[in-house]
Parts: C-alpha cells; structure tokens; sequence
C-alpha cells in the first residue's frame, strides 16, 4: 500500500486548475484571502474513502458567500470530482479536505473591483476573479480528553455577520488557544458578548444539563456568537441537543461536556484546574451524527 500523501488543487492557472503538493502550489501576493482574510471554507471529513456531510457543508459554504456578498462558490458538480480526484492521487482514505472560496486579487486597500463583487453586471466575470483551492491531509477523528480555559480576552460578536459564517480570519482563535497552552490547557472556550460561554476555538460547545441521555444536551444559541456548525446543527436536527445559554457555573455542575466539529469530538476533562465530570458516550454520539 503506497504512502498517503498530502495534496491540494487550485483553479488556476490553466483552464483545469493544477495539482500539486501544499508546499509547492502558490497563490498572488495580491490575494485578498491573504492579505484580508476575504474569504470561506469549509472543513469535509473523509471516511472510507468518500466526504461525510458534504451536502451539508456545502449549503454553508452558499449561504455564507450570499451573507458577505461573494460570488457563488463552486456547487456539488464541480467540487465532488476534484474531490475524488484528490483521494485519489493522495492514497488518503481518512483524511481532512479543506475548500477555499475568496474574492481573489485586487489592488492595495479594502475597496472591493467591480469584478470581485456578487451581483455585479457580469455574473460570470464575477465568479472568475475570485478563486477556488482545495487541500487534503491525513487525519483521523480524535476523541482524546481536553482540558480548557475560558479565554480572558477575545470573545464572538453575535452581532457581526462574520460570526455566522466559517471565513479566513482566525486571529481570536489563535490568541485564545496560545492562551490556553500558556496557562497548560489544550483549548479555550470563548465567551460570548454578554458573558455566557459561546464556543471553543475551532469547535462548537455541548453540555450535558441531566444524569440522562439525549435531549439532556444543550448548546449555545446562535445569539452567543458561536459559529452555526455542522455537527451542532445535525444534533439540534435530530433531537439529540437543544438550545440554551451556558455559562461557567452550568458546564462546572454538568454532567459532562465536550467540543465538537466535522473532525472529532472531545470531552472537556477540566476547566482550568478543576475536573468535571466525563460523559461516558461522546464518541458514539460524534459517530450518530454523521
């Protein structure tokens, strides 16, 4: 069996894109995903060899674009053969695909070109100026235990539109998970506006409110500023969780609580020092979801 081996796809140059190593395909210094941070993505699970949820994914991927005024990002009948294009040639069978939807280049300064904006006079000019990548790496879905803080400085802003949607900028994250490996945690929960716990750094938040099973799950309503996550979502659809503000004194009387997204789940072993209680079936509820 060969080597799985990262790979990645970018829609240009040339008419059908170009495959190639992550540390070998290059964008212009002119992108705007790099320079502002102006663009989405979404994170697939692959599986045996094929994407979980991608009808899922791929509806916030649309929804988002719409939000922040992008043009569309490309639909399941362009994504689904680059896909298996990539778990082809990468020999990954379980593996984490990240797509990347941005506005493309423009010149210096925030002001958007006539050509890069949704809705402008030519549709299909508007969607060639931004720019479609995609990348698939190794991963296998982790549920180890993790211990958190509660970040003392950066928090979600229900009122941004930013907040809804999975895009580039990922600075809070970064600075509250450097403050949680500071203090010798492995994550950060970030509040939200009004003080109530919103989310973790790249995860959604789920809290077991009762000794039983089930609807005994609760998350964060969107008003905390948390992103609308799939798994969240798939939960709340099926039954398994409900809506309901969490604060630090509801996760420290809990029966459990973890942190989940399309990539593992993990039960929050502590809160700073002190240990909580470790709900015993997370693993299989991560795998009911999917």
């Amino acid at each position: 069996m060969r080597e799985a081996v990262a790979i990645a796809w970018i829609n240009d140059p040339g008419p059908h894109g170009q495959w190639g190593s992550p540390d070998e395909l290059t964008l212009p210094i002119n992108e705007r995903g790099l320079l502002l941070a102006d663009g989405l993505f979404e994170t697939v699970l692959i599986l045996d060899g094929r994407p979980r949820l991608l009808a899922e994914h791929l509806g916030r991927w649309h929804h988002s674009a719409a939000l922040l005024g992008l043009a569309k990002p490309p639909d399941k009948a362009t994504v689904e053969p680059l896909i298996h294009g990539a778990i082809s040639r990468s020999g990954i069978g379980c593996g984490a695909l990240r797509l990347n939807w941005s506005r493309g280049s423009s010149g210096r300064g925030i002001a958007i070109p006539p050509a890069n904006a949704e809705g402008s006079s030519n549709a299909e000019g508007s969607s060639r100026a931004h720019r479609f990548w995609l990348q698939l790496n190794p991963h296998e879905p982790n549920f180890d235990p993790v211990r958190v803080i509660v970040s003392p400085t950066e928090r979600r802003c229900a009122t941004s539109v930013l907040s809804q949607c999975k895009t580039f900028a990922y600075g809070p994250s970064i600075q509250a998970r450097r403050q949680a490996q500071a203090a010798g945690a492995d994550d950060a929960l970030l509040p939200g506006g009004s003080g109530e716990l919103s989310c973790g750094t790249t995860t959604n938040l789920m809290v077991r409110s009762g000794p039983g099973s089930g609807s005994d799950w609760i998350t964060p309503p969107l008003s905390s500023g948390c992103l609308p996550g799939i798994m969240r979502q798939r939960a709340l659809i099926l039954g398994i969780a409900q809506e309901q503000s969490i604060d630090e004194t509801a996760l420290m009387g809990s029966s459990g609580a973890l942190l989940i997204n399309s990539l593992g789940c993990r039960a929050i072993s502590h809160l700073g020092p002190t240990a909580l209680a470790i709900a015993p079936d997370t693993e299989a509820l991560w795998w009911s979801l999917l």
